[in-house]
């Protein structure tokens, strides 16, 4: 898994700079100060957000500016967006990718602009990384496998997120890892790109294709939210769904009974050690090549120790 991950370390251009958020004195950076970059996949997933905000207390505590950017899923736009943190003065650049293919681009702009780039929860395809934080998607994937395994028998459905992402790649391929442990085969297997409202509208048309469905795997648990809406009553009681990322809702979903189950990341700690280390390589420190941040497993009888 962690090999994988090396093997993958790489790299990612000008159009408009979507300041979504700054941190330090005003939001502009002092004088002799240090500005770093943070390019987010999107803020409209609350994990998102939750990621983000770890990096803006770990760049108050640091005192370095973190000039935030929102490429709101859409690729090309986190190309641009990177390509034109490389002009604003940034020391060094966090890039969390929406695909992490299409961010070479991305990878390149910051080492021919010589800036030091981090990936944060994916890695990026092609290029120079300096250093990456994420968690260890493929155990994660393996860890929901054997819990909806342990949870139900029979049929069950995959949703996943957005193709080209590294989480995707890498939590299907623990969860295949995982189906060894029996009880459960997979029917189907469609993505929903991250997205609640298509986890919803993708999980209705595969009820109609395979009604007798026991269980649910999703990527992250703003798709698992979506099937259980799609499931109604079913959800919890015929049909088990397990989610992935640990948010408030996915918690709540597991504390009420609607979802069996959900792999915990721990964004805000993401957020804080990409800024950690892009501090690091903005001053030209020594950087941690890989830090692979813990996952676990959720369900009803520990929720109590994350919902907090």
């Amino acid at each position: 898994m962690k090999l994988t991950r090396r093997a993958a370390l790489a790299a990612l251009s000008a159009t408009t700079l979507a300041l979504t958020a700054a941190c330090g004195s005003g939001g502009t950076a002092s004088s002799g100060g240090v500005t770093i970059g943070l390019a987010v996949s999107t803020l409209d997933n609350p994990y998102f957000i939750q990621l983000k905000e770890g990096a803006e207390a770990a760049a108050r505590e640091l005192g370095v500016e973190l000039v935030v950017t929102d490429a709101q899923n859409d690729a090309t736009n986190q190309v641009n967006q990177v390509q034109t943190l490389t002009t604003q003065g940034v020391k060094s650049i966090i890039i969390n990718p929406v695909d992490s293919a299409q961010a070479a681009p991305a990878a390149k702009a910051a080492e021919t602009a010589n800036i030091p780039l981090i990936s944060v929860d994916r890695s990026v395809d092609g290029g120079k990384v300096a250093s990456e934080i994420a968690s260890d998607n493929v155990q994660g994937g393996t860890l929901a496998a054997a819990e909806l395994a342990r949870a139900a028998v029979g049929e069950v459905v995959h949703l996943q997120g957005i193709p080209g992402a590294s989480a995707t790649r890498d939590r299907g391929e623990g969860f295949q890892q995982g189906l060894n442990a029996g009880g459960i085969t997979v029917v189907a297997s469609q993505t929903a790109n991250f997205d609640r409202a298509e986890g919803l509208d993708v999980m209705t048309n595969l009820l109609q294709s395979h009604p007798g469905v026991k269980g649910v795997f999703a990527d992250n648990d703003e798709m698992a939210l979506g099937a259980i809406k799609a499931l109604g009553d079913r959800a919890g009681k015929d049909v088990q769904v397990v989610g992935f990322d640990g948010t408030p809702d996915g918690l709540k979903a597991v504390q009420d009974g609607t979802m069996a189950a959900t792999v915990a990341q721990q964004p805000k700690v993401l957020g804080r050690q990409a800024v950690e280390q892009a501090v690091k390589a903005a001053k030209g420190e020594q950087v941690q090549q890989v830090i692979d941040v813990e996952v676990k497993i959720v369900t009803k009888q520990n929720v109590a120790e994350f919902a907090k």
